[in-house]
């Protein structure tokens, strides 16, 4: 009796052929339903941080001339012919600006220049914007001069369908 106890236990261990191809073919089906899920997840996470970096900039840009504006309604500083009052490089947000005494220490607008996700990572924060200005016609490259406006470098095109060097 004994025996077939034991020769019962020993048929009902262990998985068979047939139980293990099963498993793995689940998995498979799972892993290849999340990888196009993850890399779409991904795609998303780097076009939010793309929208916000651009909404930090222009919104830095468009604090700076406003005080640019104020300096000279206030007559602290004297505008000159052809100043339009926008940054010259990306640099003046983060290095500030004290506008004749506008503001007792130096008004920054940026701690660091934002960087493009989706531009390569070797080039340096200011490298990786396209630049656009005030004189400069929609579309055309950055003429020199002030920053007006900026945006991204990227051919790629975003989930939604558009250009991101057209955000």
């Amino acid at each position: 009796m004994t025996m077939s106890v034991f020769r019962l236990r020993r048929d009902q261990c262990g998985l068979t052929l047939l139980e293990l191809l099963i498993t793995l073919a689940i998995l498979a089906v799972l892993a290849s339903a999340v990888l196009p899920m993850a890399e779409v997840t991904i795609k998303r996470s780097k076009e939010i941080e793309l929208r916000r970096s651009l909404r930090l900039i222009r919104t830095a840009i468009d604090e700076y001339k406003a005080d640019y504006d104020k300096a000279v309604a206030e007559k602290k500083i004297n505008a000159t012919l052809g100043e339009t009052g926008y940054p010259k490089e990306l640099k003046a947000l983060v290095d500030g600006e004290d506008w004749g005494g506008l503001y007792s220490p130096k008004r920054r607008y940026l701690r660091a220049i934002p960087r493009d996700s989706f531009a390569p990572s070797h080039l340096a924060a200011e490298e990786n914007w396209a630049l656009r200005s005030y004189a400069d016609d929609p579309g055309d490259s950055w003429g020199g001069g002030d920053i007006y406006d900026v945006h991204s470098q990227s051919d790629g095109i975003a989930l939604d369908g558009t250009p991101y060097n057209e955000w």
